[in-house]
């Protein structure tokens, strides 16, 4: 991804160029003969030679400015600095910022991972499926035979609530297999602008997520991409989103292993690498070279991650302590020792 210009130099030369040619026109409004229509002509090219000039100062390369990359820094540029003047809210930035990375994030990075996916057992007794489709907060549930992974359809509530009052709740009359739609798999690399257009192709709102091999990484809904520009818009789970980041009395944060790294940047103004790994989880592992133990402690970019809680090989619980708002990192006060 890159970087802001902190500057914005194509803006800039797009300013000091514009400046040269209103000049221009101000000055040659007169009758359109042809001497002043070529001195014209020629204060335009001088205009656009000036701002060629400004974008080399700033180390943009000539053709710059019509580069998307070069637009989206100048862009993140603009936000950034309107942000510190107070000029619009963080929430508005997060939201325009979202925006622009619709086209960088890949659907591998917003999806819910195959250990999240609540999801039925085909095999179950006609029973015990209706009643964990009835209890479940997901109006689509994925069905699965053999093994979790093997998904060999979606169930849809909305339509199972149908079917049960045209037969006056006898499940005998029910068939279920009627009710279940194909899977629809789509590779965790597609970028989210691209899974938004397929989405709203197909009419859908719901996919699985495979990977180069065709195993089942995760699920990705349209609400999780549109959560990427509107933040948290979900109604089913709102106060277990909100137990995933939990602020302690000492400044510091017990945080779930599985909450992305992008997550815990927006929400808490916090500058921790979303390159490495998806979730925090994931980030200590990559940078620990390991899978630590309970109790472990690690130093990290100026923050110490503190195991809580690991099951299997899955770490579930993290304490964060983030750097002292004096600029220090956490290391000066945790006293805790580095990886």
């Amino acid at each position: 991804m890159m970087g802001v210009l902190p500057f914005g130099p194509i803006m800039l030369a797009y300013t000091v160029a514009a400046i040269v040619a209103l000049l221009a026109v101000c000055a040659f409004t007169a009758a359109p003969h042809r001497p002043i229509v070529t001195a014209r002509a020629s204060i335009f090219a001088a205009a656009r030679w000036l701002g060629g000039r400004v974008l080399r100062l700033f180390g943009v390369p000539p053709g710059a400015a019509e580069d998307p990359e070069y637009a989206r820094a100048e862009i993140r540029s603009s936000i950034a600095q309107h942000l510190q003047k107070g000029s619009f809210e963080r929430e508005h930035r997060n939201m325009l910022g979202g925006i622009l990375d619709l086209r960088e994030l890949q659907v591998g990075d917003v999806m819910r991972h195959r250990t999240s996916i609540e999801s039925v057992d085909a095999g179950l007794p006609r029973q015990e499926l209706v009643e964990a489709v009835v209890a479940s907060s997901h109006s689509r549930l994925p069905i699965w035979q053999s093994e979790p992974d093997n998904i060999i359809g979606i169930l849809s509530a909305k339509l199972l609530a149908q079917a049960l009052v045209e037969h006056r709740g006898d499940l005998e009359k029910i068939d279920i297999a009627t009710l279940v739609a194909p899977p629809w798999f789509v590779p965790d690399t597609n970028t989210l602008d691209e899974q938004l257009a397929e989405f709203r192709e197909r009419r859908a709102r719901f996919a699985l997520v495979v990977d180069e091999y065709g195993a089942l990484q995760g699920l990705v809904t349209l609400e999780d991409i549109l959560e990427e520009v509107f933040g948290d818009i979900s109604d089913s789970r709102p106060q277990e989103a909100r137990r995933e980041i939990r602020r302690r009395p000492d400044g510091s944060y017990l945080v779930d292993g599985k909450v992305p790294v992008r997550d815990l940047n927006r929400e808490l103004e916090w500058r921790l690498p979303e390159d490495d790994a998806t979730t925090i989880a994931g980030l200590v592992i990559a940078q620990s070279a390991t899978i630590p133990e309970a109790g472990q402690r690690f130093a990290f970019f100026g923050f110490v991650f503190e195991i809580m809680r690991r099951q299997r090989n899955q770490i579930t619980a993290i304490r964060i302590i983030p750097p002292r708002p004096d600029g220090q990192d956490a290391m000066a006060t945790s006293e805790l020792p580095t990886a």
